[in-house]
């Protein structure tokens, strides 16, 4: 499908800074509403990093708003429930994703990161803009008339911008740090390595996500089709460690080689280049996203763990409200700022909150209060639980009664 670009009153020029999944989607939103947009990314090419994404039915309806969702879906798997076991592989319990799918009206659809940025990198080139890789940005400079220069690494000055958003992720993001303070992340207690597994005959009868906990560690598999997942193995670690990649296989196979089938095969089979470990970070939930004419969005304002299953999924809703709100646009770009932060920071905030509640009870280190939330787990009411995710991932969208 190609970009619609709706004429605006606006010329408004919009610099968008990193080029993830929130950077191209934003871009993409804006561009169709008829901004003058380009797109910044530190990387020489487009980055693989992260191994699969579930677009729940929230992001799905921002897909499918922008003309996207049919060109995801057919890289996609569309998985039917979420199945908890013990790492002995006890049941725990499932959650209906197609019960939420039907509250939400909406797919939840498993993809490879990769494909994902890939269909939106096509689209974006599509509507015109092609990202400027290889633009690493040093610093942002504000001036007395209220317009941020961007100041690029290799000593060119760009002060063209009326808007600058940074998407420039969580780890260093220049933007952040420019409206912050401070843009250093926090770190959470445990390790994931990620990978992507492609068996060679079907391995997975079913499209269903399974999560097996165990005391500090836990290993999550998330199929796409029969015979192709990602996966992530994680145990708690107090602190920051070496990256060996020549360990990586070693050692997960020596923290999971008791847990049950297929995980031990996984591990074995999955390409050691394709294994990544990540010392995972968040960010505590900052009230002011802007200063100036700088603007964050995604991982730069509110990043969350993995455990919420929302990172991706909330950069792909900010891109969706923030074209909205400028679409709309009364003159005062401070107004669309204030109004943006008021919308999204209560949402994302409890996204964060949450997930690192979830992720101490997955990565506890005591045995007694590990056996206490498998109990729990099973106990669980996955009806309610599927109201209340449908509830909370439908605010501020027209998508949920």
């Amino acid at each position: 499908m190609l970009c619609v670009k709706i004429v605006s009153e606006s010329k408004l020029k919009i610099k968008i800074l990193g080029a993830g999944v929130g950077g191209l989607i934003t871009a993409i939103a804006l561009k169709e509403k008829g901004f003058d947009v380009d797109i910044y990314e530190r990387n020489m090419q487009r980055s693989d990093i992260g191994a699969g994404i579930v677009c729940w039915p929230n992001a799905s309806f921002v897909l499918k708003e922008l003309g996207m969702l049919e060109d995801v879906a057919l890289l996609s798997g569309m998985p039917v429930k979420m199945r908890r076991f013990s790492s002995k592989g006890i049941d725990l319990g499932s959650l209906n994703i197609s019960q939420l799918d039907k509250k939400m009206g909406n797919p939840s659809l498993s993809i490879l990161r990769k494909d994902l940025m890939a269909v939106l990198e096509s689209r974006l080139i599509e509507c015109g803009v092609e990202v400027q890789y290889g633009k690493t940005i040093e610093k942002l400079v504000s001036s007395e008339s209220g317009l941020t220069s961007i100041h690029f690494e290799n000593g060119v000055v760009d002060n063209s911008a009326d808007i600058i958003i940074g998407a420039d992720g969580r780890m260093a993001s220049v933007a952040r740090k420019f409206v912050n303070g401070n843009n250093k992340p926090v770190y959470q207690g445990f390790i994931n390595w990620i990978g992507i597994y492609e068996a060679s005959a079907p391995i997975f009868s079913n499209i269903e996500v399974s999560d097996y906990w165990g005391v500090g560690e836990r290993f999550g598999i998330v199929p796409i089709s029969s015979t192709k997942a990602y996966w992530a193995g994680g145990v708690a670690a107090p602190k920051i460690g070496e990256k060996n990649p020549l360990e990586y296989k070693p050692d997960l196979l020596a923290l999971f080689k008791d847990w049950p089938t297929p995980i031990e095969t996984i591990i074995r089979e999955t390409p050691l280049e394709g294994i990544n470990k990540i010392y995972v970070h968040d960010h505590n939930p900052i009230e002011t996203w802007h200063r100036d004419n700088v603007l964050v969005i995604g991982d730069a304002a509110h990043a969350p763990l993995p455990t919420s299953g929302q990172g991706a999924c909330q950069a792909i809703e900010d891109a969706w409200h923030l074209a909205k709100l400028l679409e709309n646009n009364d003159g005062s770009i401070e107004s669309v700022f204030q109004n943006f932060t008021k919308n999204r920071f209560p949402k994302t905030t409890s996204i964060t909150m949450g997930a690192r509640q979830f992720a101490s009870s997955l990565f506890h280190t005591d045995e007694n209060e590990s056996e206490i939330r498998n109990e729990n787990s099973k106990n669980t009411d996955y009806g309610l639980v599927v109201n209340g995710m449908a509830k909370g991932w439908s605010s501020g969208l027209p998508i949920y009664a």
